[in-house]
């Protein structure tokens, strides 16, 4: 269930970013000027409020696709061993898994580096902190509609989504190395804002992938699963930052050295994904394995 506003987010219209663009800033003062007691209660607030507005205006999406099985009945399902061994979906999972480590980064040292590494204060800090988001949201934007609209013009799946996705974080990759040379603290900002987000559109296609190919009866699981997946770096990418941290011989070098293991598994997730994500291959591979739907009954004829 979607809302009516975003109920085309899965064909391109997908905006994980500005709920953080318009929350950081507004956060930051209410640290600031009260504590970060309230901040937490803001929080609350809002997702009270958000919820309200979801059980109101929620509803199916209106986007129908092409089953995985085109000759069957519509209740077929695929093993869940092939799916979960299907080298486009753990492609794509790869590369997700890869980029929310900079989200998880984002939202935890991000401001702490732009404070103790670079030396601005806490307000600039949680302002310029923002930027990440704001980049990202607009290659988002751009990105899913080039997605959109390649595929409309007969591009096949794996160019406009699993090349267009790919190739960007492959940039992003070999941009954040370079940090550490980067001359004054707005060049480094720059670097690295460009370097985390300019592959923010494999937000928008892992779930489309993972819907390609997965029968319609299974899709809410694997798009569960998948995304479990992906965010699964949120809790392993600020461990391992903060341990670098805490063993470099300053704190600049472990943020920077920090930001570099993103960019080498950016460029990584970049290169599995443009290798091993290929939608029209695996789909015929996974309809080959399509059973029948068991919890489906068939009801007797009368005569």
């Amino acid at each position: 269930m979607v809302p009516r506003f975003a109920a085309r987010a899965a064909d391109g219209d997908h905006r994980p970013g500005l709920g953080v663009i318009v929350a950081v800033p507004a956060l930051n003062y209410i640290v600031i000027h009260y504590s970060w007691h309230w901040a937490f209660g803001a929080l609350g607030i809002v997702g009270l409020l958000w919820a309200v507005l979801w059980l109101f205006l929620g509803r199916e999406g209106t986007l129908v696709d092409t089953p995985v099985v085109a000759a069957g009945s519509g209740e077929e399902r695929v093993p869940y061993r092939c799916l979960l061994t299907c080298p486009t979906i753990l492609a794509a999972c790869f590369a997700g898994f890869a980029s929310y480590w900079g989200i998880a980064l984002g939202l935890t040292w991000f401001t702490s580096y732009l404070r103790t590494g670079l030396g601005y204060s806490q307000q600039v800090g949680g302002n310029l902190s923002t930027l990440p988001w704001l980049f990202g949201f607009i290659v988002l934007m751009i990105g899913g509609f080039i997605s959109q609209r390649m595929k409309s013009k007969g591009a096949s799946s794996r160019t406009s989504r699993g090349v267009l996705a790919c190739a960007t974080m492959v940039v992003g990759g070999c941009t954040l190395p370079f940090l550490q040379l980067m001359p004054t603290p707005g060049a480094k900002v720059a670097l690295l804002v460009f370097g985390s987000a300019i592959g923010s559109t494999i937000y928008v296609v892992v779930p489309m992938i993972v819907s390609e190919l997965t029968p319609q009866p299974q899709r809410a699981a694997m798009l569960a699963i998948s995304t479990a997946i992906v965010t699964l770096s949120g809790a392993f990418g600020p461990f391992v930052m903060g341990w670098v941290i805490q063993h470099a011989a300053t704190p600049l070098q472990g943020y920077e050295l920090s930001f570099t293991i993103l960019g080498i598994l950016l460029l990584a997730g970049g290169i599995v994904g443009l290798l091993f994500i290929r939608p029209e291959a695996d789909r015929k591979r996974l309809a080959a394995h399509a059973v029948a739907d068991p919890s489906i009954k068939v009801q007797p004829i009368r005569a």
